[in-house]
């Protein structure tokens, strides 16, 4: 920093720029950079294993449609089935390697107590592979 000091004694404002407050932008600049760079370097290294080209996919799993009408009887596969027997027939399927999927299609005016029921039963089987569809007729 350099300061001009004259002995002339002269009211005249003095016109140079003040360059320290444009240093300390500077500077501040300069060390967010140094402090963020390093962070836009890091990279995770996964090992992702090779794949094996001799493996088969895994056979299909079995399909067992459920439909559920507007006054509540319960299909299986279309064919009318109570819940004691729904019950049942949930145990036994879920015994199955690899457990069939559930494909649940309850019609738009079913009660809901119904569906959850039925859904519940599923669920009290240990059946894990379960799902709605056709769900496009309540799309209003």
């Amino acid at each position: 920093m350099s300061m001009n000091v004259s002995s002339s004694g002269s009211d005249e404002p003095m016109c140079d720029v003040n360059t320290t407050p444009l240093i300390d932008v500077m500077l501040v600049l300069l060390v967010m950079l140094i402090v963020t760079l390093p962070i836009q370097t890091h990279a995770v290294k996964l090992d992702m294993p090779i794949p094996n080209k001799n493996t088969n996919p895994p056979p299909p799993a079995e399909i067992i449609d459920i439909e559920i009408d507007f006054d509540g009887t319960v299909v299986w596969n279309g064919t009318p089935i109570d819940m004691v027997t729904l019950d049942a027939s949930f145990r036994r399927e879920a015994a199955k390697e690899p457990q069939p999927e559930l494909h649940l299609r309850p019609n738009r005016r079913a009660k809901y107590d119904v569906v959850a029921n039925v859904m519940a039963s599923a669920q009290r089987a240990h059946m894990v592979k379960m799902g709605f569809t056709n769900v496009a007729e309540f799309a209003d």
